[in-house]
């Protein structure tokens, strides 16, 4: 299930760039099927020059209904076509859509076929494309298939569709712009570190953010001759499963981790210590955009560390050798991995840019050679413990093949209702899918709740290498926005993204996996970074109809067997 992703021909981050046809190429006639009337909007000539010159492929995906309607014929959309590619092209690609949405087809953005059908025709794959449109289905379909999505908004986008796509620019021009921006931030023109060294890594925070820096992680690897992981308690099971990690130093930051409690002097003096005993050479400080490095990398200068790398927008006086900025928006493994190419350590050529953790598409956890199992041998007969939702019924679990279910979360306004779940799950199983309900074992009675008794209860069962285990062997993963959202990314599996807006979904959203999110994107909370749900009702998670699951589930991994 995992899936590889592989650096172009160019070095950069994409291979292509996908564009919607009218209102972003050209201007919107409603079923046009007379070449004269076709108008280029304006600067997309120049822009299209420039992305052609910079190595990447062009393609067209474009829904035209009007065939299946009866309004034009394919022959007339051809005419079209190639009076397009005479004014602005050639293309690389042609990827059109007769259907009408009662059709139900696989390719009709916001389904991801048009955009896996032209990666595909343009020797790629859907997470090396940007995809770049003016209305809510071209992102959506780009974010579906793994892609990136570009809104160009004009006067016919509608507001509901700007605060839904995870990047927004104001014309072709500025997507060229973006799209060279993301470029240069992963290879800027700086000298690559020397090889081999000690380099220290730092990430503190949950599970779910030391995922996202398994890319710069790997980037660090790729040159030096060991890497050492600073996390804090609530991010070391996953800093357990990331490649290119040699040895983990846990101490919980008390700027940062809530739990952490005040400043100890005796145990700010064992961290220095222990710094300086393994001969760190250098450091990497990964954060979140809101977070600061300076008081760790004051501790890392009294512990000896020579050159310290991180992200700053404050002044850092001698704290930092490299004081990157990042602008916002960026996605957060792009963050994470553009300090490390600052540091100089890009990620590269040829390598894969997304997130991964030692298991295997079987499911199995690494190193482990010898054994064989199936993705599903977590989910066995004897019962979470719990004696609930399906666990203790003596009913067998599923080997494979089913929907992936995480109500909880670490941040309680990212979390979506219970009852909510409850009736996710059950319109899951109704539409024939097997369920299954995960948590942490401090959830067992949430899991308990929401897996009622029409899905297998596994709340509270798994360790995180366990719960990849099962992440890796279901269909789809329905989760918010959080750790297991991550972890699916890292092992492929899509995600249904009930994603509450209190941070911005182009920066925390799942990376480089098929996904379609669901929520109300206009809430009040929007970008308030709230722990707990500022509004009344939970509206941004709470009126999510079950049946909407349901059909991003199809959307993602066909129907029902």
């Amino acid at each position: 299930m995992s899936v590889s992703v592989q650096l172009g021909r160019h070095g950069g981050r994409f291979d292509a760039a996908l564009l919607d046809r009218d209102g972003t190429l050209v201007r919107d006639v409603p079923y046009n099927g007379d070449p004269d009337r076709v108008e280029p909007m304006p600067g997309a000539a120049e822009a299209l020059a420039r992305l052609r010159a910079r190595g990447l492929r062009l393609g067209v995906v474009s829904n035209q209904s009007g065939i299946g309607r009866g309004h034009i014929d394919e022959a007339a959309v051809a005419r079209v076509n190639a009076r397009i590619d005479e004014l602005l092209g050639p293309f690389d690609t042609w990827q059109v859509c007769p259907h009408t949405q009662r059709d139900r087809c696989r390719c009709r953005k916001p389904a991801p076929g048009l955009i896996e059908r032209a990666a595909r025709a343009l020797g790629t794959t859907p997470q090396r494309c940007v995809m770049i449109g003016d209305i809510g289905a071209d992102v959506d379909a780009a974010t579906a298939a793994g892609a990136t999505g570009l809104l160009v908004p004009t006067e016919a986008t509608r507001a509901a569709e700007v605060a839904q796509a995870p990047a927004v620019v104001g014309s072709l021009g500025d997507a060229v712009d973006w799209i060279l921006a993301r470029e240069s931030l992963l290879h800027p023109p700086v000298p690559a570190a020397p090889a081999g060294g000690n380099v220290l890594a730092v990430r503190a925070d949950s599970a779910g953010d030391v995922l996202i820096c398994g890319p710069a992680i790997r980037a660090l690897a790729a040159r030096a001759t060991r890497v050492t992981l600073l996390c804090g308690p609530r991010g070391r099971a996953a800093a357990q499963l990331l490649p290119g990690v040699d040895e983990i130093i846990e101490w919980p930051m008390p700027w940062i981790d809530s739990g952490a409690g005040p400043v100890d002097p005796e145990s700010v003096a064992a961290l220095l210590a222990e710094v300086n005993a393994g001969g760190i050479d250098e450091a990497v400080i990964f954060t979140s955009y809101h977070q600061s490095a300076l008081p760790l990398a004051l501790l890392l200068r009294m512990a000896g560390v020579a050159r310290i790398s991180a992200i700053s927008d404050d002044y850092a006086g001698g704290l930092l050798d490299v004081r990157h900025r990042v602008p916002p928006g960026v996605p957060e493994p792009e963050r994470a991995l553009s300090l490390a190419a600052a540091a100089g350590y890009p990620l590269p050529d040829g390598a894969d840019s997304g997130l991964r953790v030692n298991v295997d598409a079987r499911g199995r956890t690494h190193p482990d050679p010898d054994r064989d199992e199936d993705p599903g041998d977590d989910i066995d007969n004897s019962g979470s413990g719990s004696g609930g939702g399906g666990s203790g019924d003596g009913t067998a679990r599923p080997k494979s093949g089913y929907v992936l279910v995480h109500p909880g979360a670490s941040v309680p306004a990212r979390a979506c209702p219970p009852e909510r779940c409850a009736a996710i799950v059950a319109a899951l199983t109704a539409a024939g899918r097997d369920v299954v309900v995960t948590g942490g074992p401090d959830e067992r009675e949430l899991t308990e709740f929401v897996a009622g008794d029409v899905a297998h209860n596994q709340g509270g069962d798994t360790d995180l290498a366990g719960l990849a285990r099962l992440i890796a062997g279901a269909d789809a993963l329905v989760s918010g926005n959080t750790g297991p959202a991550h972890l699916a990314a890292a092992v492929g599996t899509p995600v249904v993204s009930l994603f509450a807006p209190t941070v911005p979904f182009g920066q925390w959203g799942p990376y480089q996996v098929p996904t379609v999110r669901l929520g109300e994107q206009l809430a009040a909370c929007r970008d308030s970074r709230a722990v707990q749900c500022p509004v009344a009702g939970h509206p941004c998670l709470s009126r999510i109809d079950p049946a909407d699951v349901v059909a991003a589930v199809d959307a993602l991994v066909g129907g029902t067997r």
